[in-house]
């Protein structure tokens, strides 16, 4: 087991590179998105929190600061080319009173996997709700949430270096793996899932929450809002007894398609 303490001390403080009068800054953005992810309660307490890269540098929200009075002091940035080890990691800015989040290494993990720009890490309750419902399904289908035939879907793209986004009648998919005492233990099964499904763009964690990254902040703000609203709709419809998978055919338009 992972020791949640280990090899996380910072080299120096560097605090210029969290002091920027650009609001579209790393250091500036995710405060502000912190703050906005508390009012939608998918970060509540201290838990949940988000990781930006640009370039090189990585900017991430530390553990045990309440997300919606986050500044840009509290932030860690790191290097992601010096990280030889994803549970070990050497910072180049760290608060003086911070604790590095546990978050660290899956976030690390989506942009080395998938060259994401940014990841976010949500408790929302209706994620949560997502997987136990899954789990009354049994073993095997309790791995895979499922949904299709819904406008929403429209907001993912199709996967891992391919053009597009999904089609109103395709099926997304967004694997689910278990949780674990410590979340930095959590970084195995996560890269497991991204190997296994390659096109998705976030991974459940059983009874936990959500990881879910984008090639820039945009495309993984809008799609954590997207996965969000398909996750309530989702028990809503359980709760209605409407199944999440229908088989409605396509309609033809007057062009053909």
């Amino acid at each position: 087991m992972t020791n949640p303490e280990s090899a996380q001390q910072p080299t120096t403080d560097n605090d210029q590179l969290v002091t920027s009068e650009d609001q579209n800054h790393p250091a500036n953005l995710i405060p502000s998105l912190c703050a906005k992810f508390w009012t939608l309660g998918w970060v509540t307490g201290t838990g949940g929190g988000c990781s930006i890269r640009d370039d090189d540098l990585v900017y991430i929200a530390p553990s045990g600061v309440q997300k919606e009075l986050m500044k840009a002091s509290d932030l860690y940035v790191l290097a992601l080319s010096k990280q030889t080890d994803l549970k070990n990691r050497v910072y180049l800015r760290a608060p003086p009173c911070g604790k590095p989040s546990q978050c660290t290494p899956l976030f690390l993990a989506a942009f080395t996997k998938r060259g994401a720009g940014c990841c976010i890490h949500t408790h929302s309750h209706w994620a949560v709700l997502v997987t136990l419902i899954l789990e009354t399904r049994g073993p095997g289908s309790d791995k895979m949430f499922e949904i299709n035939n819904i406008e929403q879907i429209k907001g993912f793209g199709r996967g891992f270096r391919k053009q597009g986004n999904l089609d109103f009648h395709d099926t997304l998919r967004i694997p689910v793996i278990e949780n674990t005492s410590h979340e930095e233990d959590l970084t195995e099964f996560l890269e497991e899932a991204m190997d296994k499904y390659p096109d998705t763009y976030a991974v459940l964690v059983r009874r936990h929450g959500v990881y879910v990254w984008g090639d820039n902040v945009h495309k993984a703000k809008t799609t954590c809002e997207s996965l969000d609203y398909l996750f309530q709709l989702a028990v809503e419809m359980k709760q209605l007894g409407i199944p999440w998978l229908s088989d409605i055919p396509k309609v033809k338009t007057a062009s053909g398609r």
